[in-house]
């Protein structure tokens, strides 16, 4: 399990390896995704507070990158955070998710992003339940719900 001190160590010494890496041109992204996917996920954008549409949907299944597919989160460790975003407490493993610091807009966060192709997905903070005390506050327009099929 993954805590908040693991997250500064890779936001300051580097990230762990991804199962594989998903390179595209700018064209080819915003061919691909819509004009808000694109610009939340390459332009390091977000959404407004309780607009999107994974923000109350509970449903069970995995939560992929939009951009490449690669699965982030699981839904049993999705929690309703109050913040108007999808908050999950882990990443589905421990390479999936990219760590940088992100001092923009008057502030010091940490930036998450698929560690497969580099998405922006949001920002991870800590204060989240335990036992891992994290927050993982994503963008609804980075993910992609694969439902579990009952």
């Amino acid at each position: 399990m993954l805590t908040w001190k693991d997250v500064i160590r890779f936001s300051v010494n580097g990230n762990l390896e991804p199962d594989s890496r998903v390179e595209k041109t700018e064209q080819e992204w915003r061919n691909q995704l819509t004009s808000d996917q694109y610009r939340i996920t390459r332009q390091k954008g977000t959404e407004r507070p309780h607009s999107g549409a994974l923000c109350s949907s509970y449903e069970s299944g995995k939560y992929n990158c939009i951009c490449c597919g690669t699965p982030l989160f699981d839904s049993g460790i999705k929690f309703n955070s109050g913040t108007g975003w999808p908050s999950f407490t882990q990443p589905i493993k421990d390479n999936a998710i990219k760590y940088e610091r992100d001092d923009s807009f008057g502030m010091v966060r940490v930036e998450v992003m698929c560690n497969t192709c580099d998405a922006h997905l949001g920002h991870v903070f800590p204060d989240g339940p335990e036992p891992s005390g994290l927050r993982y506050c994503i963008n609804s327009e980075s993910l992609q719900l694969e439902k579990e099929n009952n």
